[in-house]
């Protein structure tokens, strides 16, 4: 059995000139991960392939966003997101990342590929965590998971209604 990973308070960061790539199969199982990657996450290669992608999954990570970067890419557009990540030492990094469906000949999707820069620290700290922490107090408030996921995701749908754009748009406009 797997060991749970406890997260700490200790923040990891990775030179603007690296970029952590990683792809995976349709199931978002890990099939690449570059140096960058393995060196942040503290994982060795051989322990991030065939692996989900979400072993990097930081639980201050609202599900909502998730779902709104799942859905997206499986309709086959690419999307921009900030996201907080976990090392296997618990560790915690962020990433603005771009991810992509990735195509066969054939022109199907056969899995995805996503680019991760270091992210904006001034849009971090003062919109995307303040953001995410409503969001995530949104889903903690249900105990059913399904529950939780659908009222995070209507609350960030409605927040971006709000505001008269959407996660993209507003992503873009930090």
């Amino acid at each position: 059995m797997k060991k749970a990973i406890a997260p700490t308070n200790t923040e990891a960061f990775f030179p603007e000139d690296e970029i952590i790539v990683s792809k995976t199969d349709l199931k978002g199982r890990i099939t690449y991960a570059n140096q960058t990657f393995c060196r942040i996450a503290g994982y060795s290669e051989a322990e991030l392939l065939g692996q989900p992608h979400s072993i990097v999954r930081h639980p201050d990570m609202p599900r909502a966003v998730f779902k709104l970067l799942w859905d997206t890419i499986f309709e086959g557009r690419e999307i921009f997101a900030y996201v907080k990540n976990m090392a296997k030492s618990g560790d915690y990094y962020w990433v603005f990342a771009h991810v992509t469906p990735s195509y066969d000949k054939n022109k199907s999707v056969i899995g995805f590929h996503s680019n991760r820069r270091v992210p904006d620290r001034n849009v971090v700290e003062n919109t995307i965590v303040p953001l995410y922490s409503a969001v995530l107090q949104e889903e903690r408030q249900h105990q059913n998971g399904q529950k939780a996921l659908a009222a995070s995701f209507d609350f960030l749908v409605n927040f971006l209604k709000s505001k008269n754009t959407t996660y993209d748009a507003l992503i873009f406009s930090l």
